[in-house]
């Protein structure tokens, strides 16, 4: 294979509030932690671990204006893009270095207020529950590249 690919895709649940700064001439760029988690059980102990991996995912223009207004901490959220490494020297004159996921699409799978929702939950929904599981905001997904149709779920690769 000739070609090369960079390209990244994660399900994780958002350790921060979105970060966004504004440049001049409008465009904006946000950040935000992503919380990854893979559990295992030891088979020496019996004893369930969980890893969890922190991502830095950066989003740009209208998709982090977006993303700044209905996200928050602790929600759950697909992201895809390609990662990029970037240098800088701190104050302190030491060369650093950080890698990014720079988002190219990204799906919002659940609120934090859904999850409580979900798990105080009993065998019959809730109106509050079935309201919140109507809401469009939570249930589409976003395409950062592309303003129309929504993608439907079952298109995701999982």
């Amino acid at each position: 294979m000739s070609g090369t690919l960079n390209k990244v895709m994660l399900i994780g649940h958002l350790g921060d509030e979105v970060k966004i700064h504004y440049f001049e001439g409008g465009n904006c760029i946000g950040r935000f932690p992503l919380a990854t988690n893979e559990s295992y059980t030891n088979k020496q102990t019996g004893e369930k671990v969980t890893n969890t991996d922190w991502h830095n995912v950066v989003v740009r223009n209208k998709a982090a204006e977006i993303c700044e207004k209905y996200l928050s901490k602790g929600d759950k959220i697909y992201v895809e893009g390609r990662l990029k490494n970037r240098q800088w020297q701190g104050e302190d004159g030491v060369t650093r270095y950080t890698t990014e996921v720079h988002v190219q699409e990204f799906t919002f799978l659940s609120t934090k207020k859904e999850s409580l929702a979900n798990a105080q939950q009993t065998n019959s929904p809730s109106p509050q529950a079935t309201q919140q599981a109507s809401n469009p905001i939570a249930n589409a997904p976003v395409t950062s590249s592309s303003t129309s149709e929504p993608e439907q779920d079952d298109d995701l690769p999982f």
